[in-house]
């Protein structure tokens, strides 16, 4: 197998790994998964990460529940990884057992809320048709996907980096009979940036329809209602929820935002895309998801494990500043074959580091 690890965050690279994976049941019903590294035995000029033996033990619980132990056992070169990231990947809450234990958690949790069918009718802003949650946790599965393909700078996929600074990395690639993306050009930016305040604080301000008009350049100060919204699982800021923007100036239309929000004991997320509205009418009523174009933005919110609490998960704590990854995909020319003008690589710096000093302020200055 091939794989790569990804940290959101343009300061930190992609741990991409060779290796072989078995899978066994024993006499007592537990089932391990073991990975072990293969780079050694293929010809590659430089390998940053060897797994040495790794994975996890899944023992069947009476309750219907399972027991998942863990183990990650790496070699790496970690001297690619920004200083504010050194200590945080140092951890076991970006590459180790914490992190991969939390995603398992939230995936069940998402496949939990895709098939639930025991929705209570009648609740105000809850979407309880079954094809249509389906259809939007579907939706928002692969705008979460997107988004992190474009800020990991995967391998895997088509993205070249125009610039690399210290501040800002700008990635392009060519949107061609993608009926998920707009025809053309898209640009992705992201950046990482420090700031004062716990994790769950930041998080609960910049997935929160109150505050977005603070910090959001698109909703151009107008008011942000909270259409529908599905929970995703046991945090209440796990959830996928559609957002109406009710523009300030009148000779503008509204807009329709698909935001998901997701929180675990090592990160969070809040990712969001702007969507047609007729499209979504589609969407809601149980239509097929994969023909609606996005390109998501958002943030991913990590703990900066600074201080006496480093390397406790950060539901665990509230304390400690936050590691924040802001990135952006923008549709620069509709036109797939056009050259990329100084211009808009400038426009879309601009629009990031606008949009990081209003963040900066949202979240200093708000209570959540």
């Amino acid at each position: 197998m091939t794989a790569e690890f990804q940290l959101p965050s343009p300061l930190v690279p992609t741990r991409e790994n060779y290796f072989a994976r078995y899978c066994k049941r024993d006499h007592d019903g537990i089932w391990a998964v073991v990975d072990v590294s293969l780079d050694n035995l293929r010809h590659a000029p430089f390998t940053r990460c060897r797994r040495r033996p790794s994975g996890c033990l899944i023992q069947e619980l009476p309750n219907g529940y399972s027991k998942v132990m863990w183990v990650e056992n790496v070699e790496v070169d970690d001297r690619g990884v920004s200083d504010i990231y050194k200590t945080l990947v140092n951890t076991s809450l970006a590459f180790g057992a914490k992190r991969w234990v939390a995603t398992l958690d939230r995936q069940c949790e998402r496949l939990a809320s895709a098939m639930a069918n025991n929705i209570p009718a009648g609740e105000l802003g809850v979407l309880n048709s079954s094809d249509g949650r389906k259809s939007i946790l579907k939706l928002a599965e692969r705008m979460v996907n997107s988004f992190c393909t474009g800020v990991g700078a995967s391998t895997a996929h088509a993205w070249t980096t125009l610039t690399g600074s210290d501040e800002i990395r700008v990635m392009t690639r060519k949107s061609i009979d993608d009926p998920g993306r707009p025809p053309g050009i898209v640009l992705s930016a992201a950046t990482s940036f420090w700031v004062a305040v716990p994790p769950r604080k930041a998080f609960n301000i910049l997935r929160s329809e109150k505050f977005r008009s603070e910090w959001d350049i698109l909703s151009n100060g107008g008011v942000v209602d909270e259409m529908a919204h599905i929970a995703n699982g046991r945090d209440p800021g796990n959830c996928v929820s559609l957002l109406r923007v009710n523009s300030a100036n009148a000779s503008q239309s509204n807009m329709l935002i698909l935001q998901e929000s997701s929180n675990d004991a090592t990160g969070s997320y809040v990712i969001y895309a702007p969507v047609d509205f007729a499209a979504m009418n589609i969407v809601l009523t149980g239509g097929d998801p994969d023909y609606v174009a996005l390109l998501p933005s958002g943030f991913a919110i990590l703990p900066d494990c600074e201080g006496p609490n480093r390397g406790i998960a950060i539901t665990e704590i509230g304390s400690g500043g936050s590691l924040v990854t802001l990135a952006f995909q923008i549709l620069v020319d509709s036109a797939p074959n056009s050259k990329i003008s100084v211009g808009s690589v400038a426009t879309v710096n601009s629009l990031i580091k606008c949009t990081l000093e209003r963040i900066r302020t949202a979240v200093m200055c708000n209570d959540a």
